[in-house]
């Protein structure tokens, strides 16, 4: 075996290794301690509840695990955005599950907590999938109240997405499992159905405290908004539950009920495992960011049979077009080659560079995809389009547009794949998180940024140079290397993927190995939303 492949191989798995170690840090959410105030109550964590409502031994993938990573750390942090998001099976039936986590300040909504949940009802609507909220929150976290109340992506935007839904027809269940209050009472009775927990669950608009402030009443939170009173007085809610098990076995029996679905009618055929060892991905993916290797072989690692039909394979090598299956299902892959290629005119091409004539490439195998219902999935290792004069006489930015509006328009689902760099133009060109992907998702060794961290500090140092100089200070060697690296410190910092997924600009970090079955999940969940209007790139300069 290469020596290289072995040391990528190590470097690759150690990268596992942190991610496990980091997922198993969020998972505890508020920590052990508040677990057990949990369980004290008689109550189940949001996880716990999550697993119970779902199928076991079903596929299951989580949404922004990582959201709100290093992040709030002087409002002692928020891990996972103090909400639990998950896509599976309730009674054979492909679901969003959407539970806070109470172990987290009560479950109260940081400014990232309601991106979350707006990701998670963006999900919904895009594939027309039923969602399902558990309910256990203090509402809004006040000290940061001025970030996530009054703006349209903040947190009244839930409300009016549950109104949404509602009209298209995507099924809404909410359980209230213990507190839900003020403006947050409105989900899930904008629901199509509520159940709520004897006891532990409560719905009002404000408690018994600020009843007291506001008119003068006397009244116990449950009698106020508990199970009794909502069940049999007010007619809030349609169900009460006994405890959290007897609430979510509830929901998989009105869940078992639900008709089935109009299918966009995505092509699958029996599902076959790769024959190369998938495994290998570790062994090929480099160490260095900078390092170049053979897009094709990861490819063969993710298609059933490590089979595919490659478009156009001998013009614009710098980007692998071409038609395979995933889990059964038809895909059309476009994914940056990595290694340097030489062209029909004996040319040379830098690997993760676009070109004009693979953007071109790129361009056309969109629309083909479009026109025969094939969903698209991105593989980005990219360092943007190529420069000079060369490319410019050749009208690189209009080839680039071209490939940019081709992403955009497009109607068939896109799923997006970031196995390493994921750089300025680029991004947007292979169908970055501003271009709607379904999913969009990071392996360990992704890097998200305008530039890599050598190039940006470099960048920055000059800048920074310059302005010391007309302070009048003197720029030794020695400071100039420290300088260097405080900012390349700084930067590498924000290109890791863990900066990127803790604020949801990627639905998550994951192994290698689980690639296909997010790309199966999200086509399956596509299927459930009929095409509804033509592929059309509108004014396009050829």
């Amino acid at each position: 075996m290469d020596i290289n492949f072995n040391k990528n191989e190590d470097h690759n798995k150690l990268l596992i290794s942190e991610l496990k170690k980091r997922f198993a840090y969020v998972k505890l959410g508020g920590g052990k301690k508040s677990i057990e105030k949990q369980h004290a109550k008689g109550k189940l964590t949001a996880r716990e509840r999550i697993d119970y409502l779902l199928d076991p031994k079903k596929p299951v993938i989580e949404i922004a695990a990582f959201a709100g990573d290093d992040m709030y750390e002087e409002h002692g942090g928020c891990p996972s955005a103090g909400v639990v998001v998950k896509m599976g099976y309730v009674k054979g039936k492909q679901c969003l599950v959407v539970a806070n986590d109470a172990t987290v300040k009560a479950g109260a909504w940081f400014p990232i907590t309601a991106k979350k949940n707006l990701r998670a009802q963006e999900i919904a609507i895009e594939n027309r999938l039923p969602i399902i909220y558990l309910v256990d929150s203090a509402g809004v976290y006040l000290p940061l109240q001025d970030e996530i109340f009054p703006d349209k992506e903040h947190f009244g935007r839930i409300f009016r997405n549950n109104a949404i839904m509602s009209s298209m027809g995507i099924t809404q269940i909410a359980a209230v499992m213990g507190s839900c209050v003020a403006g947050g009472a409105y989900l899930p009775i904008m629901s199509d159905e509520a159940l709520i927990v004897d006891k532990t669950g409560s719905i009002f608009l404000a408690g018994s405290y600020l009843v007291k402030a506001a008119i003068g009443e006397t009244i116990d939170n449950e009698t106020l908004g508990g199970a009794t009173t909502h069940c049999e007085i007010s007619g809030v809610t349609d169900y009460k539950a006994k405890d959290d098990k007897d609430a979510l076995d509830k929901i998989k029996n009105i869940v078992d009920k639900i008709g089935d679905f109009d299918k966009a009618g995505f092509n699958r055929a029996d599902a076959k495992k790769p024959k190369e060892n998938q495994e290998d991905i570790y062994g090929i993916i480099p160490k260095s960011r900078a390092d170049q290797y053979d897009m094709y072989e990861i490819i063969k690692r993710l298609v059933d049979n490590s089979e595919f039909e490659e478009y156009k394979a001998d013009y614009g090598k710098s980007i692998i077009t071409c038609y395979a299956r995933i889990d059964g299902w038809a895909v059309g892959i476009v994914a940056n080659q990595r290694k340097l290629v030489k062209t029909a005119k004996g040319e040379m091409q830098f690997g993760g560079v676009i070109y004009n004539d693979s953007a071109d490439k790129s361009t056309r195998f969109i629309a083909n995809c479009n026109q025969k219902k094939i969903p698209l999935v991105f593989l980005q290792d990219v360092t943007g389009f190529m420069v000079g004069s060369k490319s410019e006489h050749g009208g690189i930015i209009k080839d680039g547009a071209k490939m940019v509006n081709a992403v955009s328009n497009s109607v068939v689902p896109k799923f997006t794949i970031i196995l390493g760099n994921s750089y300025g133009a680029g991004n947007y060109a292979m169908c970055g998180k501003a271009y709607d992907p379904r999913l969009i998702v990071a392996w360990p060794s992704a890097e998200l940024a305008v530039m890599s961290g050598n190039s940006a500090a470099k960048v920055l140092l000059q800048i920074e140079k310059a302005s010391l100089k007309k302070k009048g200070e003197e720029i030794t060697q020695e400071k100039e290397d420290a300088l260097f690296k405080k900012i390349k410190d700084r930067y590498d910092k924000q290109v890791s993927p863990y900066y990127a997924a803790s604020r949801i600009w990627t639905d998550a970090i994951i192994d290698p190995l689980d690639t296909r079955k997010w790309i199966s999940m999200g086509i399956e969940a596509a299927n459930h939303a009929p095409i509804e209007k033509p592929f059309n790139m509108g004014i396009l300069q050829v």
